[in-house]
């Protein structure tokens, strides 16, 4: 069997609400959009109906495999894009934050050379409808400056959780891997750079969700986790950079 064009990778927690619609848009667009494709719902260890719903919406391209217990959203993307096939493996959250039309922005830019390319909301030309609340967008501002000071990464945006990657960038970055939590972009981006993919970000549309909420604990390991980052490639666990 050929491996399809682009796989679509939704991690999903307690998502009976939000996931049977998002499976459906994101379904129609693929349908339309003509290419061959995969959808795969990684479950978190839901609590609620997650997965019988998704079953229940999903088409023949939809795959849904369920961790035994709560593992974090870094574990269920890394297990998603390891088990897609595409070519090209695009994550996405469960919310539709970014729309999934905006991927034909990504996957143009791809065509260009680059190995990963990420959606954006804090460059020039990214359209924000709604805004998260003004704590929430300072601490991601703080986050991201924290993020390049540790890491090097010169990237103004890496917690969009919209990002496209090439089938090899993927296998290298995520078969890497190491955090489950929310420093899992940083992790996989850190990865892909220091192995030589080329990485770029773009601007995209973006709305805020009132429904998603992060932990205060969650974001306390965050700004820990990218110290474990840069320590993690000072002891060569990420393998050896590209010449």
């Amino acid at each position: 069997m050929s491996a399809p064009h682009l796989s679509v990778v939704i991690p999903a927690y307690n998502e009976q609400s939000r996931l049977p619609p998002t499976l459906v848009r994101v379904t129609e667009f693929l349908k339309e959009w003509g290419r061959p494709h995969e959808i795969l719902v990684v479950d978190d260890g839901s609590r609620d109906e997650t997965v019988a719903r998704a079953r229940d919406v999903g088409g023949p391209s939809v795959t849904v495999v369920s961790n035994e217990t709560n593992r974090g959203k870094g574990f269920s993307v890394r297990r998603g894009m390891l088990l897609a096939r595409g070519e090209r493996r695009l994550m996405t959250d469960a919310d539709l934050s970014t729309p999934i039309e905006e991927v034909l922005k990504l996957l143009t830019r791809m065509d260009e050379g680059y190995d990963v390319v990420i959606a954006s909301r804090a460059i020039q030309g990214a359209n924000i409808e709604v805004h998260q609340p003004m704590f929430r967008e300072l601490s991601g501002r703080v986050f991201n400056l924290c993020m390049r000071t540790v890491t090097g990464l010169q990237l103004q945006d890496t917690q969009c959780g919209f990002k496209l990657f090439s089938a090899p960038a993927a296998e290298t970055a995520f078969g890497k891997c190491r955090l489950d939590g929310f420093s899992f972009d940083v992790e996989s981006l850190y990865i892909a750079r220091r192995h030589g993919f080329r990485i770029t970000e773009i601007p995209v549309t973006w709305r805020n969700d009132d429904a998603t909420r992060v932990k205060t604990s969650a974001a306390v390991r965050a700004f820990l986790d990218l110290l474990r980052i840069r320590w993690n490639g000072v002891r060569g666990l990420y393998g050896s950079p590209a010449a």
